[in-house]
C-alpha cells in the first residue's frame, strides 16, 4: 500500500478547536511527505453517534481536512478485530480477566511493576479457578494480552525517543467490543497507514500499541504526537469553554486562530503546508481565550 497518514475521531461530541487543530496537522504532516491522508470513524464505543459522526466530517470539510478515500467505520469491520484476537489467542497470548477496576485499583503489585500496569491478578489462574471465577462473574470476561515485557521504546517525530509502559492490557472487553488499543492497530495496518499523528495525551500509549503490531506482524508506524489545547484553567477542553466548535466560530476563524497557533498566518491548510516544518511546530500546549 501507499504510504498514509490519517485523521481517526471518535464521535462522541462535535470537534473542537483542538481537535481541528489536530486534524489540520495530522493531514499536513502526511501532504507534506507524500502521503495519502485517510480519514476514519472510530466509532465502535456504544457513546458514538452516527449524527455526530456526520458532523464531524462536514466539520473538516469545511476548513478543508478532506479523505483521499470514502472514510471508514470502525463498526462496518469488525471481522478484521475478531480475525487478530483469534490469531493472538491461537499463539496462547490471551487469557481471561475477571477484575473489576476496583479490583485492579485495590490488588498488590511487584515492587518492580510499573506504575498504572496490569497486576497480573487473572494472568496465571489454574483452569479450575477460571471456571470459578467465570461462574461468579456472571458475564463474559474480558480478554488480555500475555506480554514479555514490561516496556517498549517508540521513535516519535516530535517527542525523541519514548519508553512507555507494556502491562496484560485489555484487547476485548468484557461486553465483548474490541479494545481501543487492539482495534486502532487492526485498522492502521489494514488500511496502509504508516504515520500516525495524534494528541500527545496518547504518547503513553503508543508502546503498547507498538508492542502489539509487532506480535501481528505489522510494521510499526511513525509517530508524531502533537501538543493539545488547554482552557484558561490548564485543562482539556470541554463544551463549557464557550465558542470552541466550528458552529460557532465558522470554518475561516478556525483557520485563522489554529494557524495563528502554530506562528503562521493563513487562510486555508494549502497555505499552510508552504509554511509547515515539524521542527518548528510548538512543543507546549496551545492555551486557548474565547
Amino acid at each position: 500500500m501507499s504510504p498514509t497518514g490519517r485523521f481517526a475521531p471518535s464521535p462522541s461530541a462535535d470537534l473542537h478547536i483542538g481537535n481541528l487543530r489536530t486534524a489540520v496537522l495530522a493531514s499536513l504532516f502526511a501532504r507534506s511527505t507524500g502521503r495519502r491522508f485517510l480519514i476514519r470513524v472510530d466509532d465502535l464505543d456504544d457513546r458514538t453517534f452516527t449524527d455526530i459522526a456526520a458532523r464531524q466530517l462536514d466539520d473538516l470539510a469545511a476548513i478543508g481536512v478532506t479523505s483521499d478515500e470514502e472514510p471508514e467505520w470502525q463498526t462496518m469491520h469488525t471481522a478484521r478485530y475478531d480475525a487478530a484476537i483469534a490469531q493472538l489467542s491461537d499463539r496462547g497470548l490471551l487469557y481471561e480477566c475477571y477484575c473489576s477496576r476496583k479490583d485492579i485499583a485495590q490488588a498488590p503489585r511487584a515492587p518492580h511493576a510499573p506504575q498504572g500496569a496490569y497486576p497480573g491478578t487473572c494472568r496465571d489462574l489454574t483452569d479450575s479457578e477460571r471456571e470459578r471465577r467465570r461462574a461468579e462473574l456472571g458475564r463474559p470476561p474480558a480478554l488480555r494480552l500475555r506480554t514479555d515485557t514490561n516496556t517498549h521504546t517508540v521513535h516519535d517525530l516530535l517527542h525523541g525517543e519514548y519508553t512507555g509502559i507494556v502491562d496484560d492490557f485489555v484487547v476485548r472487553r468484557g461486553d465483548g467490543v474490541p479494545a481501543y488499543n487492539l482495534a486502532v492497530v487492526v485498522d492502521d495496518a489494514a488500511q496502509g497507514i504508516d504515520q500516525v499523528v495524534r494528541g500527545d495525551d496518547l504518547l503513553s500509549s503508543s508502546p503498547r500499541q507498538a508492542h502489539l503490531a509487532g506480535l501481528l506482524g505489522y510494521q510499526e508506524p511513525t509517530y508524531a504526537h502533537v501538543a493539545l489545547v488547554l482552557n484558561e484553567d490548564g485543562a482539556r477542553l470541554a463544551k463549557r469553554d464557550g465558542a470552541i466548535t466550528v458552529t460557532e466560530i465558522g470554518p475561516q476563524r478556525a483557520i485563522a486562530q489554529i494557524a495563528e497557533s502554530l506562528g503562521w498566518q493563513a487562510n486555508n491548510v494549502d497555505e499552510m503546508l508552504k509554511q509547515f516544518d515539524p521542527a518548528r511546530l510548538p512543543r507546549q500546549p496551545w492555551i486557548y481565550r474565547t
